[in-house]
């Protein structure tokens, strides 16, 4: 039993009164950090309902299967069930390509350690990544997924391709939030997340959610990771962050942006 289970779904409904808004979304979901998971949708829940994204890996790093039918497989059904978005998040989260450009070598070693896998992946490889994994959690679900992150927010030409291709409504990095069916922009900023690999990374991650969570940004995006969930500053600060940002914004989700731009559209 999931930990939304303990929980009544009508407490799942939020107001609409707010023009500012609150994303929060859960990456690496997998049966590998599947008790880290639940102690993230104990920080979330109390401030955005079940309103947030998770972002799945079909297979993390090979050897994680999702496998449907098994009891992570039934969690995330019902996490759909009770409202959560539900993106696709690359495919196993390991980057295996080898990176000729010296921009993707240094995107690679700095921004994440071995874990931007579209960043190299040929237009054919990621079509066929994107594929197996859209299938294989719409069965799992029973819904179509609401979208695709790519690990560490970053997409190579070829990825930028296959999501094109693939029609996918939804689609985000650091900077901002796009569709890429239609190619039109759904909001901008920074996203506030968090590391723990160092103590340098975990100082200015500290610094920059601080900074970032009384910033004036209309919609303000937190992402929360696994290994977040085993450090006590850490969790200080996201329960900090999310109390700030909730004061002033409605939680919302990843659909809402796209379906205000539809209708802006509509009326041009």
């Amino acid at each position: 039993m999931g930990l939304l289970a303990v929980y009544p779904l009508q407490r799942c409904a939020m107001s609409a009164t707010d023009s500012r808004l609150l994303l929060a979304s859960i990456h690496d979901v997998s049966p590998r950090f599947e008790s880290e998971i639940d102690r993230l949708i104990g920080l979330l829940f109390p401030y955005v309902g079940c309103r947030f994204a998770m972002l799945v890996v079909p297979n993390h790093w090979g050897s994680a299967p999702i496998v449907p039918g098994s009891p992570f497989a039934t969690k995330l059904r019902r996490w759909k069930e009770q409202g959560v978005e539900i993106f696709l998040h690359g495919f196993t989260h390991r980057d295996d390509s080898r990176h000729d450009h010296l921009g993707k070598r240094l995107s690679a070693a700095v921004m994440t350690a071995g874990e931007g896998e579209f960043l190299g992946l040929s237009r054919a490889e990621a079509t066929n990544r994107i594929g197996h994994g859209r299938a294989l959690l719409e069965a799992v679900t029973g819904y179509p997924i609401d979208g695709f992150i790519a690990p560490a927010w970053l997409y190579g030409n070829g990825a930028l391709a296959a999501l094109e291709e693939a029609a996918m409504p939804i689609a985000e990095d650091h900077l901002h939030v796009w569709s890429p069916q239609s190619g039109r922009t759904l909001a901008t900023g920074p996203v506030i997340t968090w590391a723990s690999r160092s103590r340098l990374r975990l100082a200015s991650s500290l610094l920059a959610a601080a900074m970032l969570r009384r910033a004036p940004i209309k919609v303000l995006r937190i992402g929360v990771h696994p290994p977040d969930a085993r450090n006590s500053s850490l969790v200080k600060s996201i329960c900090t962050t999310l109390g700030v940002a909730a004061k002033g914004r409605r939680a919302a989700q990843y659909s809402e942006l796209l379906e205000a731009r539809l209708r802006t559209s509509g009326r041009n």
